[in-house]
């Protein structure tokens, strides 16, 4: 299944949130090569192995009755510029692969607690952010996994350009528990190594991160412009890609008539994995060669759902301040020798493309230029 989105859409206003705090601050560690990861135990307060994760300060992997990531929420959220949001002419696109989950997770372990229930499943933690934020009601939910983001700027995009819309914000969030954690260490791709994303090596790792992020697009305003979008589900496996690397290069067609002509750096997906790492960056290198590539999630940890809109965000800091973060925490060799691991200047470049890459073979880019 594959799908080109030539809606054109203006970003009006942009930032997220993660462990070294709000957009600007976050581009800057980057750039400085920063690591927000540390060793947790994989089970929280219940011990296990521990693997890298990068958490908000102060903030335990065990959830509390009253999450403890609502006021980061609230400050996020506060930062959006306008109101009225979720009302007529305003909707809301909210994203996300884990939404309360940790609160299920808490209310098993923790005896029973009944305040853990109501932001646990899905829908019930978005209809509680909505009542903490003062949303309206006008508020559409999408979770596939790490491409969960680029769903909802697709959606965005579409009602935009449908006329649907005066504006659109795109509010994601995932915060890691437990049962996050736990579920990727079963795996094991979450172990006690730190992630290099991209590096040629005998064994793969990832690493996980809290994190959130918005976006607020428009037809006509703003500074920057997602000048178009793709979307491919190889409808392969339950986890894996197919072996050959189709998966990858069919989302990048999507876009390379829209970049033709522009010269091009490249945010990956990049989460420390061998086959998809490998897989990933071979297409880039393939499609538009030349270009340098980029993954931070060696610093960050992989935001899940939202890794899309977080990176976006730093994406476009990075378009603003004229300085691209490198490849945190990642030494040759490397899959491809356009791997960038130390920051460079983005004021020869046109355009960015931004990849997210999902379980199951689902794929996702956009293209993002000044407007």
């Amino acid at each position: 299944m594959a799908a080109k989105h030539p809606e054109s859409a203006r970003l009006l206003a942009y930032d997220c949130l993660t462990p070294f705090g709000d957009v600007a601050e976050t581009h800057r560690a980057l750039c400085e090569g920063r690591r927000a990861l540390a060793p947790v135990p994989v089970l929280g307060s219940r011990g296990g192995d521990p693997v890298p994760l990068a958490l908000m300060p102060g903030r335990g992997l065990d959830e509390a009755p009253l999450p403890h990531w609502l006021g980061g929420i609230r400050g996020l959220a506060a930062r959006i510029p306008g109101g009225d949001w979720g009302r007529p002419g305003r909707p809301i696109v909210v994203t996300s692969s884990n939404f309360g989950v940790g609160s299920l997770y808490s209310y098993r372990h923790d005896g029973g607690d009944p305040s853990h229930l109501g932001h646990g499943a899905p829908f019930s933690s978005v209809e509680w952010l909505r009542c903490e934020l003062g949303w309206g009601a006008d508020i559409t939910v999408f979770s596939h996994a790490c491409v969960s983001a680029h769903l909802g700027l697709v959606h965005a995009a579409r009602l935009l350009a449908r006329g649907l819309a005066d504006e659109v914000l795109v509010f994601s969030y995932d915060f890691l528990s437990p049962f996050v954690a736990g579920g990727f260490h079963a795996l094991k791709i979450l172990n006690g190594q730190m992630p290099a994303p991209y590096r040629r090596q005998e064994t793969g790792s990832i690493a996980l991160g809290d994190g959130a992020a918005f976006a607020v697009l428009t037809r006509d305003r703003g500074e920057h412009q997602l000048v178009a979008q793709s979307l491919f589900n190889e409808l392969h496996h339950f986890t894996a890609n197919k072996a050959d690397g189709s998966g990858f290069a069919s989302v990048l067609e999507g876009l390379r008539e829209a970049a033709g002509g522009r010269r091009l750096w490249l945010k990956g997906h990049g989460t420390g994995t061998l086959e998809a790492g490998r897989l990933e960056a071979e297409s880039l290198g393939r499609c538009f060669p030349g270009s340098p590539l980029v993954g931070w999630k060696g610093s960050l940890g992989h935001t899940l759902g939202s890794c899309g809109l977080v990176e976006l965000a730093i994406a476009t800091e990075a378009l603003r301040r004229g300085q691209a973060p490198g490849t945190v925490g990642t030494e040759g060799p490397c899959f491809i020798d356009e791997v960038a691991t130390a920051p460079f200047a983005t004021g020869g470049f046109d355009a960015v493309l931004c990849s997210s890459n999902a379980f199951g073979g689902a794929h996702a880019a956009l293209l993002l230029a000044h407007a």
